[in-house]
């Protein structure tokens, strides 16, 4: 596999069979999203097969995939082709009710009859009702059954996705998971930890959760970049996290061991080879030191991370951003009422609410990139407002690495922005990828990226550490713990929480405003 000119993985070779549960693990950018499309079929490798017997479901990171006017329910039965029949079933009705004599009502009834057999063949109105416990399982309510996808939140889109692969009853097939507990709050990721532990097929799961992994995998895919490999444990994680610890401590003692020999047989060969007689001697005990070098596996040094910071802020007024009376719906459903906000230099909020309780939303709207219905976003003086996306919107998507961050810092020289984007690990010819192609991880990184140098005062944070490898996330939330600008924040993380130290909370759907208790805490994995 390659990604661009850079060589991701070479000479792989592996099996996944039923029953085989693989956490596919690695830092951010090692190309564990690369390889997932190309098993899923949607990308080819450089070289090499991949073969699939069987069915295969493929959850993606990206949960923008689907048709926005398409509703909920469709989107889930279209996994087993339900979609169709039921849309042609639904027509039948329609003709029936609108029929106009007897011909007309004996052709629509005939047409009735064949589409509800065909409903009926492939699942019927139990699949119906299997969807909908599936969706339920993931938290999606029945209130959203018959919405539009196009007016979900993030985190809903993904439970409908997700919902849509479980659905699909691949019960024998193969699983491809990206990231499946992003956005799903505590109840769902417990009922997805039961589903995966129960599945008879092949499953492959890439997931910074260590306690899915720890829960549900027994092998571990362990990609490492530095030698285009892949590591494969035949254990479960914890197992794997303890022979990984052990096979560092006994490779470096291995090479300690090899280095002293070897300089000893070089000191030795040293003192030697001025002599004639023992020239020849010398020159065969430094190539046997050399061989012993040369046999060691190469040494693992700690693999780089992305040194990650926020802007330095631009000074400010007392009370820089605020909102009155904010409202927004879409179609029939509202999302904000009556949001009243006042955002204070220097101040810490948490917005906490379930799924579709507008978090996102209200982030949306207090950035600009929507407008409300009603009510209004107020801007104090010397406001700079920075905008992190959940779904990494403010990216274009078509545009380079490169590009991006010098729409977001046009201020910046090319050698500074080559700078900026080696300091979060973007080196050589990772500038010039197009943004679409990176993995959530370095989508996220790149966005904050482009709010290094923005000098924001007040920042607008949707779930900034999802996708991220636990030492990248540990940059992030060190950089909001010393960020001394204001802190807007959506998350489900409880670190975050801990970095964040919220001094107010804000709660969807009712918008009540309260001050910062730990009480609120069992809210957060809620969210």
């Amino acid at each position: 596999m390659r990604a661009g000119a850079r060589l991701l993985l070479s000479g792989i070779s592996f099996t996944v069979s039923p029953g085989d549960r693989v956490g596919l693990v690695g830092r951010n950018g090692a190309g564990k999203t690369t390889l997932m499309t190309a098993l899923a079929g949607l990308a080819r490798p450089a070289a090499g097969t991949v073969t699939r017997t069987g069915p295969v479901g493929h959850l993606a990171q990206d949960s923008r995939a689907a048709d926005p006017a398409v509703t909920v329910t469709d989107r889930i039965l279209s996994a087993r082709g339900l979609d169709r029949a039921l849309r042609r079933l639904r027509a039948a009705e329609a003709a029936m009710a609108e029929a106009t004599g007897p011909g007309a009502l004996d052709r629509a009834m005939n047409a009735y009859a064949r589409a509800e057999a065909a409903f009926q063949a492939a699942g019927g109105y139990a699949a119906e009702a299997e969807a909908a416990r599936v969706a339920a399982g993931l938290g999606l309510p029945d209130r959203v059954m018959g919405e539009p996808v196009g007016v979900l939140s993030g985190g809903q889109r993904r439970r409908v996705e997700l919902a849509r692969i479980l659905f699909a009853g691949h019960e024998d097939g193969t699983l491809l998971l990206d990231e499946p507990t992003n956005h799903l709050d505590a109840d769902s990721v417990a009922w997805l930890r039961a589903f995966l532990q129960g599945h008879r097929g092949g499953l492959v799961v890439i997931s910074h959760d260590t306690s899915l992994l720890t829960d549900v995998v027994n092998r571990v895919f362990h990609l490492d970049p530095r030698r285009a490999t892949i590591d494969i444990h035949n254990t479960g994680w914890t197992t794997y996290l303890t022979q990984r610890e052990t096979d560092e401590r006994r490779r470096a003692r291995e090479r300690a061991n090899a280095e002293r020999k070897a300089a000893a047989l070089h000191a030795q060969a040293d003192k030697m080879k001025a002599r004639s007689a023992t020239a020849v001697v010398a020159r065969s005990m430094a190539r046997r030191a050399d061989r012993m070098l040369a046999g060691l596996e190469p040494a693992r040094h700690a693999e780089k991370v992305a040194r990650i910071r926020l802007p330095e802020p631009e000074p400010c007024g007392r009370t820089p951003l605020g909102a009155i009376s904010l409202t927004k719906s879409y179609g029939d459903h509202p999302v904000l009422t009556g949001v009243d906000l006042a955002v204070d230099r220097g101040s810490r909020l948490v917005v906490l609410g379930l799924n579709g309780a507008g978090k996102t939303t209200l982030l949306r709207v207090l950035a600009g990139t929507e407008r409300p219905d009603s009510g209004r976003v107020t801007h104090g003086h010397g406001l700079r407002l920075g905008y992190f996306a959940q779904e990494h919107d403010t990216l274009a998507r078509e545009r380079t690495v490169r590009e991006n961050l010098a729409d977001a810092a046009p201020h910046l020289t090319d050698g500074e922005i080559r700078r900026v984007l080696g300091a979060f690990l973007f080196s050589g010819d990772d500038a010039d990828k197009p943004a679409g192609v990176l993995s959530g991880g370095e989508k996220t990184r790149l966005a904050l990226a482009g709010l290094v140098h923005s000098g924001a005062n007040v920042l607008l944070l949707d779930e900034p550490t999802n996708n991220l490898d636990p030492a990248s996330r540990d940059e992030v939330l060190a950089a909001v713990g010393s960020y001394p600008g204001a802190i807007v924040m959506v998350t489900h993380d409880e670190g975050a929480i801990d970095a964040l130290r919220p001094d107010r909370v804000l709660l969807l759907p009712d918008a009540d405003e309260d001050l910062w208790s730990e009480d609120y805490r069992d809210l957060v994995s809620l969210a």
